[in-house]
């Protein structure tokens, strides 16, 4: 075991934390480092603060003086793992079982009996993607047409569900963003241990964790992100006892906690103590001492607060129950009628007659809760999943959102909801007239998560340091060998250009007009199109977007089909060669939606040219169909699909993208989207949105990822810088960004784009939507060559607060084109020359 041994805390700093918890104020690291030392009366003392904290937190939820627990089966649906930890003896090897996973007819039988005996939770847990370690679970999978262990967990979660109506809680271990995605329709809540965030007991060979990938700290600290980006009831905790310090037991917690308030995601926070088992290599280490499992329960209250729900195992206390209530828990966790603790077999759970009295004896009642946590019950939305609804409101009483104890369970359809529409359906045409309804969301203070720890996350932003030297040598490269300047050994001399100002500026952007008439002439092109946001209901939480409304707001709506192929033949017959579709991620919205959508409009309109779903639209909408995103795409295709807009880019670097966004998809995956969609031949805008809580570097980052995707495929048919219209972001209204780019910023920006994308993407556009007709008509003199659409409806941008109108007509773009001293031609979505 890797040892590592700290210095005692005194007395005196025991006493001092104690003193800082008792009056409410915060405690660092080494306060709460102090009290997990407590014994005698001063762990007395921390437990009065931390049983009044937990108290208090039961009132305000409304229920004081009530512990829960859920009533489980326990579903191994394999014990195959690609992990190897020292002290479990749950993930075991092929030829020790009789299959490699539960197959569906041994989980459906466990599940009835759980039902059976009023169960409503079926706990799903598996090691970490055995096919990846053991080639019996790859061809377990194959034969039964499963890609991956994920596709067979989820797919057994829709079988429990609809054949015998238990609410499936999994724990499959380390997932990514899209795999959440694809998880969340199937399951009410989720969970990963995060243990420690001790980085050496994974690293050191002599470690518990070493040789075992999903339990590096990072990787499962980045879930618990995801977790929350993707709005999905969690469970996590931390294993003491394992070889960490106390310093950092306390600093697991402290992530947990940053976590939390970031996102407000973490339905419950486990505290397990560790418990030494045979035939593992940490047999001979001494359990994890009920007073130290107690202190650290208690600190765990005191750091996480009064909302968090806070819970020990039962089976792992030795009859301990009073100690950890005495100690802040107020949940027992799962505990089954039925199957043993499969992790812990050697620790039966404890009689529910028998933890109902001792809870009682301690002065607590004990209610029975559903796998997802009351509060999430009530909220509703964004936590559940549209097709998960019904399912939890049959076992959920309404006014609390515990479990109704003698609910009958029985099997319901996963299906979409009722299709229904309407709305502010009105929104793309009285956005010019009498406006959004207010300058924000109902929920604002939630959606976002905690802005306090989003501003926290924003860096210093400015280029600093640029000399003369730099400068000069960007200036001869944009001359002479533009592309060159996204090379890593010219970053210097691409920021130094990013901060061009005055006289250099002014050669800068004549550089770029030389270099724009060398690649494309001088022809201003545009294309006569029609905009369609078919829907602005959306849960994601992006926090520059001003356009995403919930269900119950006043300007939220949601159009039908035939409404949406009747502005797509409306848009024809004004002489529109296009339509470009983009909408919020409705949860509501059936996942045949898309495809139906593309469908309608090529059959009222073949001629049409389908422009349509972003990248996010694209991934959530193949998490919730089950299907991979090329399978999806494919789908798209084969309905008529044309092309793609490759927005939801937004900065295509994640330090910023996860302040900016919250919840929306990670570069790798925009980038696994857009690159599938050009190689199955389906061509695609590129876009960045700037001057936010970006800087120079991060767009220099993300045009380096354009680059190499284009080199890759070569599908990207145009660059479109998009500036920030703060007015009404959210963002913007908390004090976070910055009120949109200065004008040298955009005159930069649009001038860089010329250069760095320089012989891979032709077309530079600007948008006549944000930068106004004066704007883009300077800038056609920087740099770009294309003024996009008339767009006909333009819902976005105005209802961030963009001045500019929602249209232009052919005589008006053309007019811009002119004032620029340009010629203006019309062209197709794919850049062909092409007059209807």
């Amino acid at each position: 075991m890797v040892d590592r041994t700290e210095p005692a805390p005194t007395e005196a700093s025991v006493r001092r934390a104690l003193r800082r918890a008792a009056s409410g104020r915060a405690l660092d690291t080494d306060e709460a480092t102090a009290l997990l030392s407590a014994r005698g009366a001063a762990l007395d003392e921390l437990f009065r603060v931390a049983g009044a904290i937990r108290d208090a937190g039961l009132r305000a939820a409304g229920r004081p003086g009530v512990v829960t627990y859920s009533k489980k089966v326990f579903i191994p649906l394999t014990r195959l793992c690609r992990d190897r930890c020292h002290y479990c003896t749950f993930a075991t090897v092929p030829h020790r079982l009789p299959a490699a996973f539960l197959d569906r007819d041994e989980v459906l039988s466990i599940a009835r009996q759980g039902a059976e005996l009023g169960c409503k939770e079926a706990l799903f847990t598996l090691g970490d993607r055995p096919e990846e370690r053991w080639p019996a679970a790859r061809q377990w999978l194959d034969e039964r047409g499963y890609d991956s262990t994920l596709d067979y967990l989820r797919s057994c979660a829709v079988a429990v569900l609809e054949e015998t109506g238990l609410l499936p809680h999994l724990n499959p271990g380390v997932l990514s963003w899209s795999e959440l995605q694809r998880l969340k329709p199937v399951a009410p809540s989720m969970g990963m241990m995060l243990e420690t965030t001790a980085t050496r007991l994974w690293s050191s060979p002599k470690g518990p964790h070493y040789g075992s990938p999903d339990k590096e700290p990072a990787v499962r600290l980045r879930v618990l992100e995801d977790a929350g980006r993707v709005n999905v009831p969690f469970t996590t905790g931390v294993l003491i006892g394992i070889g960490e310090t106390p310093a950092e037991r306390v600093e697991a917690l402290f992530a947990i906690r940053r976590s939390h308030r970031e996102y407000g995601h973490l339905q419950e926070v486990i505290v397990q103590n560790f418990r030494a088992k045979p035939d593992t290599a940490m047999r001979g280490m001494p359990d994890a001492e009920l007073h130290d499992l107690a202190a650290t329960v208690a600190v765990a209250r005191v750091l996480l607060g009064p909302q968090a729900r806070l819970q020990a195992p039962p089976n792992l206390i030795a009859g301990e129950y009073d100690l950890l209530l005495r100690a802040g828990i107020d949940d027992w966790g799962g505990v089954s009628p039925l199957t043993p603790d499969h992790v812990n077999p050697e620790r039966p759970w404890p009689q529910l007659d028998e933890l109902s009295r001792r809870t009682e004896q301690a002065g607590f009642a004990l209610r029975e809760r559903l796998t997802i946590y009351p509060e999430y019950v009530r909220a509703g939305d964004p936590w559940l999943d549209p097709r998960l609804l019904p399912h939890v409101a049959a076992l959920a009483d309404p006014a609390t959102g515990l479990a109704v104890p003698t609910a009958r369970l029985t099997g319901r359809p996963w299906q979409e909801p009722d299709e229904a529409y309407g709305g502010r359906i009105d929104l793309h045409t009285t956005i010019d007239t009498t406006g959004r309804t207010t300058d924000r969301r109902g929920d604002f203070d939630q959606v976002y998560g905690d802005w306090s720890m989003v501003a926290d996350r924003v860096g210093a932003g400015a280029t600093t340091g640029v000399g003369d030297h730099d400068l000069r040598a960007g200036l001869r490269l944009a001359a002479d060998d533009p592309a060159s300047l996204l090379e890593p050994g010219q970053t210097a001399a691409a920021l130094a250009l990013f901060a061009a100002d005055g006289p250099a500026l002014d050669e800068l952007c004549r550089i770029a007009d030389e270099v724009r008439r060398d690649a494309v002439g001088d022809e201003v092109t545009y294309v006569v199109n029609r905009n369609i946001n078919f829907t602005n209901i959306c849960y994601v939480g992006c926090r520059f977007c001003a356009f995403a409304q919930r269900e119950r707001d006043a300007d939220a709506y949601r159009l039908s089909v035939d409404q949406i192929a009747d502005r797509a033949e409306q848009a024809w017959r004004a002489g529109a060669s296009e339509v470009c579709l983009q909408g919020g991620i409705d949860p509501r919205l059936p996942v045949t939606a898309y495809a139906d959508l593309v469908r309608a409009i090529k059959t009222r309109v073949p001629g049409l040219h389908v422009h349509a779903f972003s990248p996010m639209e694209v991934v959530t909408a193949a998490g919730k169909a089950g299907v991979s995103i090329r399978e999806w795409l494919t789908e798209l295709r084969e309905a008529g699909l044309d092309t793609i807009p490759g927005t939801a880019a937004e900065i295509l670097d994640d330090e910023v993208r996860w302040v900016l966004t919250k919840g929306k998809l990670p570069t790798a995956a925009w980038v696994e989207v857009v690159t599938t969609a050009h190689e199955l031949g389906i061509r695609s805008s590129s876009t960045m949105m700037y001057g936010h809580v970006d800087h120079p570097a991060q767009w220099l980052t993300h045009f380096r990822v354009l680059a190499d995707t284009q080199d890759r495929t070569g599908g990207f048919t145009e660059f479109v810088a998009l500036p920030f219209v703060h007015t009404n972001a959210p963002i913007y209204l908390a004090g976070i960004a910055r009120p949109g780019p200065t004008w040298r910023e955009n005159r930069v920006v649009h001038a860089m784009a010329r250069l760095l994308l320089h012989g891979r993407i032709h077309n530079i556009q600007c948008s006549w939507v944000k930068l106004g007709d004066e704007g883009s008509a300077e800038l056609l003199r920087g740099g770009c060559n294309d003024l996009g659409g008339t767009l006909m409806e333009e819902t976005i941008s105005r209802m961030a607060g963009s001045g500019n109108g929602s249209a232009r007509t052919e005589e008006q773009l053309i007019a811009i084109a002119a004032a620029a001293g340009r010629p203006a031609c019309k062209r197709t979505t794919g850049y062909g020359h092409r007059v209807r």
